[in-house]
């Protein structure tokens, strides 16, 4: 495994663990060349997965792509990079789940959207501004309306 910080590809792993998931290990790991320890995660990759975009269009399913998009909601919020990874973790348990092969994105947001409204309210508004393609003020305001009226209850 390459370290991130310099490069060097002589790492050792230092502790392994079972995400909670029970399907994915994470492992600490410590460069040889510059002692920088980060943590990678080793889950199965399942090949045969489809995403169904909201215009019919089928494309090969990207982890990363839901990991960005709540790396991104989530920027300046005290949310670590190991919580994102759990979250799409059990997402995707989750959506495997329910679906065989062909995941619909509308799907995949829903789930992504009711995760970050648990954890932060800035990050799922960050998310939902996106994925809902809000065009004004007006949704903006709806939707922070709304979250704030679950809140209350």
């Amino acid at each position: 495994m390459q370290c991130p910080k310099c490069n060097t590809k002589d790492t050792r792993v230092i502790d392994s663990r079972i995400a909670k998931s029970g399907l994915a290990i994470r492992r600490r790991r410590q460069c040889a060349e510059c002692d920088h320890r980060f943590t990678t995660t080793e889950e199965i990759v399942r090949e045969d997965l489809f995403v169904i975009k909201s215009d019919g269009r089928r494309e090969e399913f990207d982890r990363s792509k839901i990991v960005n998009g709540i790396r991104r909601a989530c920027e300046k919020r005290p949310i670590e990079h190991d919580q994102i990874e759990i979250i799409v973790s059990d997402i995707l348990v989750a959506i495997e789940n329910e679906f065989d092969s062909e995941l619909p994105t509308r799907v995949i947001g829903e789930h992504v959207m009711n995760r970050l409204k648990k954890i932060d309210k800035i990050a799922y508004v960050r998310f939902a501004s996106v994925y809902k393609d809000f065009h004004d003020l007006e949704d903006l305001s709806r939707e922070i309306s709304e979250l704030k009226m679950e809140s209350d209850v």
